[in-house]
């Protein structure tokens, strides 16, 4: 069972690794909206967080198809797509701040 978890997890990273390495992924197609793009993204992070959520809870409440594994790894991808847009906010928020200071 512990192997074919692994090889579930196996196949997650290979498909991010395939939409990471894809020409052009990481570009927006031109005439998207920041705004929107910025919403879906904050959208997709609590979903995440939700989900991790769920999970852990339904591993405590001792369900039988839901593993330390699982919510671990649940709860590490939550983690760390919260921790990338605390660095896009930052990014962002510096951007702000330098534009706001340029002499007119």
């Amino acid at each position: 069972m512990i192997e074919m978890e692994i090889n579930k997890v196996l196949g997650q990273m290979r498909a991010l690794s395939a939409e990471i390495q894809a020409p052009g992924a990481a570009q927006p197609a031109a005439g998207v909206d920041f705004g929107d793009l910025l919403r879906r993204s904050i959208e997709q992070v609590n979903e995440q967080q939700s989900a991790a959520s769920s999970l852990l809870t339904r591993f405590e409440g001792g369900a039988q198809d839901v593993s330390v594994a699982e919510v671990m790894i649940s709860m590490q991808k939550a983690s760390l797509s919260f921790q990338a847009m605390n660095e896009v906010r930052n990014r962002l928020v510096e951007a702000y701040q330098q534009i706001m200071n340029m002499p007119i």
